[in-house]
C-alpha cells in the first residue's frame, strides 16, 4: 500500500533547511528527527541557499514601491473604464 504524501509548512521547510545549513547534525539524523527523505532535505536546503540571494537584491521599501505603482495604475484603469461606460451610457441613452 502506498504511502500518502505529505504537505509540509513553509516554516517546517525553512526551520528543517536551517538545520541542514548550520550542519550541527547530519541530513540523515535530521531526516530521522522531522520524518522526511534525505533527499528532500537536500532539495530544501538548495532552495533556501538559492533563494538568499533575493532577500538582499530587493532593498528596502521596494516592494511597497511596487504596491503604490500597482495601485496608481489600478486607479487609472478604473477612471477610463468609467469614462468608458459613461460615454457609452449617454450613447445609448440617445
Amino acid at each position: 500500500m502506498a504511502e500518502q504524501r505529505r504537505k509540509h509548512s513553509a516554516a517546517f521547510k525553512a526551520k528543517v533547511a536551517l538545520a541542514a545549513v548550520k550542519g550541527d547534525a547530519t541530513v540523515v539524523e535530521l531526516a530521522n528527527r522531522y520524518g522526511v527523505h534525505p533527499a528532500q532535505i537536500h532539495a530544501w536546503k538548495k532552495a533556501l541557499l538559492d533563494g538568499a540571494t533575493a532577500v538582499f537584491e530587493n532593498g528596502p521599501g521596494k516592494k511597497e514601491k511596487q504596491a503604490e505603482a500597482l495601485v496608481g495604475r489600478l486607479y487609472r484603469e478604473i477612471g477610463e473604464l468609467k469614462v468608458e461606460r459613461d460615454f457609452l451610457s449617454e450613447r445609448l441613452a440617445r
